[in-house]
């Protein structure tokens, strides 16, 4: 467990974490609340909602690419 989550917090998995997560945050961010941002329909809920709109492409990222690595690592596949 303490080599996944060292994994998380490499330098190559972060920046492809942040590449997706504002890639497809930005396109759910449209998708979901485009309406809303264009009528200037902004609260804190809302905002909270967005941000984790952006938050969850990130950490399934993560856990996808440091899954990946630690069973290369390992010899599976």
């Amino acid at each position: 467990m303490k080599e996944f989550i060292a994994l998380c917090f490499t330098k190559p998995v972060i920046k492809r974490a942040s590449l997706t997560a504002l890639v497809v945050g930005t396109i759910l961010i449209v998708i979901n609340h485009g309406d809303a941002l264009i009528r200037g329909q902004m609260d804190a809920n809302r905002l909270f909602k967005i941000i984790l709109t952006v938050c969850v492409p990130y950490i399934v990222s993560t856990v996808s690419s440091a899954s990946t690595v630690l069973s290369m690592t390992k010899g599976q596949s």
